[in-house]
């Protein structure tokens, strides 16, 4: 299915949960809540999603003046795309990611700790990886799907705070909130399975790996970032977990439920066949 496509199921099983929610809880009102919230919901995730998420790491974004930018610049050109914004993340933890809605409003972010691992030849296969992902326009489905995770996953917050003093005849809790707050992290983990396709990291490498010429430099940072990811793991949140190059290693056992990597090991021997 198309990335397009995807994006539009997207938006409408989201609207479509919010009416459903929205009526479970407050009746008609409630699902007059429930419209309004999707029609936020929707429109901000497909306009600013790439903000949103910038935002929820803190990222800042440099000038040209600064290493990531010029690497940035450079594959940019070698790969026939539009200029990015350059974005670096306050967080120890080596990762990175490129969101924005087409290439024309891309953005690359990349961690401190993964300016500090890495020497030139592995930061530009990272850099390509994610550049890849723009040429491939995966960019906007998984910053859409990143977003509406999660709001579903407030929403199941506020679920459980609005409703939780609310008690049925028989004196229990709301059993709409407890079904609420039981399927709705499951659901924005769902969400995500179903929208980033399991292929995308192995193409992405496989694109990066020509937009630099040769595959040891990305070889080369993705051992170098595992090895480091484990020891100091990165805060993230679960719904924004697949867009990062490797996946964020985190004490919380929700991440493992919306993680969308290969096994980073099959993913250099796929670089290595190529080569």
């Amino acid at each position: 299915m198309p990335n397009a496509m995807k994006t539009a199921v997207l938006l409408g099983a989201m609207s479509a949960l919010l009416l459903l929610l929205g009526e479970a809880l407050g009746g008609a009102q409630g699902l007059m809540v429930g419209f309004v919230f999707a029609a936020a919901t929707n429109f901000g995730s497909y306009w600013f999603s790439d903000k949103i998420v910038l935002r929820m790491y803190s990222a800042k974004e440099v000038g040209p003046d600064h290493r990531l930018h010029r690497v940035v610049t450079d594959l940019a050109r070698r790969a026939s795309l539009p200029q990015p914004r350059v974005y670096v993340i306050p967080q120890d933890s080596p990762n990175a990611f490129a969101t924005g809605r087409d290439p024309a409003h891309a953005a690359i972010a990349a961690t401190e700790g993964i300016l500090r691992l890495l020497d030139d030849d592995e930061l530009r296969g990272v850099v390509a990886h994610e550049l890849a992902h723009v040429k491939h326009r995966d960019i906007l489905i998984s910053s859409v799907a990143a977003t509406l995770a999660a709001a579903i996953m407030m929403i199941s917050r506020f679920a459980m705070f609005f409703g939780g003093g609310r008690r049925d005849d028989r004196g229990g809790g709301n059993p709409v909130v407890f079904l609420a707050t039981l399927i709705l992290a499951p659901a924005a983990a769902a969400l995500i399975q179903a929208a980033i396709s399991r292929s995308r990291e192995y193409d992405a490498d496989a694109g990066g790996a020509a937009i630099v010429g040769h595959p040891e430099g990305l070889v080369s940072a993705l051992r170098k970032i595992e090895a480091a990811s484990r020891r100091v793991p990165l805060d993230a949140n679960p719904a924004t977990a697949h867009m990062f190059i490797i996946k964020p290693f985190s004490a919380g056992g929700l991440l493992s439920l919306f993680s969308t990597h290969p096994p980073t090991d099959k993913r250099i021997r796929a670089l290595l066949h190529q080569a």
